[in-house]
């Protein structure tokens, strides 16, 4: 699987676009008022790895099915770059070789590569008494990570024809299950969140999701806004 590094590309950031997605009337929307916090939980009884192995599998079904509603709109010609917000992603190959890539091709290769982890048998075990492989934990943060960023996309880029379809409401709900869920379980680093800080702030500090927010990840996006980053 790809990987990503960060740096800061000394250009000077094209005009920041209004953020529909952040208006009120938008982010009030919601498909169930369901205490995410409650539900990410692990359960008794439950192992930690096969809690985490079910839920990722299901984020990566969601997350793949919300970005199939305006795939159409993310083309190579609409989206030259994976851009979110003043950031740019570029996948890494498996040799560590940095892949220029439109959107598209960005989350192509995001949706192949965990398509192919989590069916496999020896990184995501479904049979009883196969054990989970002991890098998992940091596969799984991987995995977060990319479909964070294919959240992030949809939002930045594509939030205007999600309204239009009236899928905001889906695409809010599991954004708030999938960023609860990942701080639940430390699977997302603050640093690589950031750049979506305000959006975050303003979904999970609503009734129901409080305290939700208290690994600090809310502070210093702002300032982060001057600057292109490559990652």
């Amino acid at each position: 699987m790809g990987k990503s590094k960060a740096k800061p590309n000394g250009k000077k950031p094209a005009a920041e676009e209004k953020k529909v997605y952040l208006e009120p009337e938008h982010t009030k929307s919601r498909i169930t008022d369901f205490e995410f916090k409650e539900l990410v939980v692990l359960p008794r009884e439950i192992d930690l790895n096969e809690w985490l192995a079910s839920n990722t599998t299901t984020f990566f079904h969601h997350i793949n099915l919300q970005y199939s509603t305006i795939s159409e709109f993310c083309t190579g010609e609409t989206c030259q770059t994976m851009a979110v917000c003043n950031t740019q992603y570029y996948w890494y190959d498996e040799r560590g070789k940095k892949v220029k890539c439109t959107a598209p091709q960005y989350v192509d290769f995001v949706m192949s590569s965990v398509q192919k982890l989590v069916t496999d048998e020896d990184v995501f075990p479904t049979k009883y008494g196969r054990e989970f492989p002991s890098s998992f934990e940091s596969l799984v943060k991987k995995i977060c990570k990319y479909l964070f960023h294919v959240l992030g996309h949809i939002y930045w880029a594509h939030f205007k024809e999600t309204l239009a379809l009236e899928l905001h409401g889906h695409l809010n709900t599991l954004y708030v299950h999938f960023i609860l869920f990942a701080r639940e379980f430390n699977l997302l680093d603050p640093k690589e969140t950031a750049v979506m800080d305000d959006l975050t702030e303003v979904l999970c500090s609503s009734p129901g999701n409080s305290g939700a927010t208290g690994d600090g990840a809310s502070s210093g996006a702002s300032g982060a806004q001057n600057h292109v980053k490559e990652r």
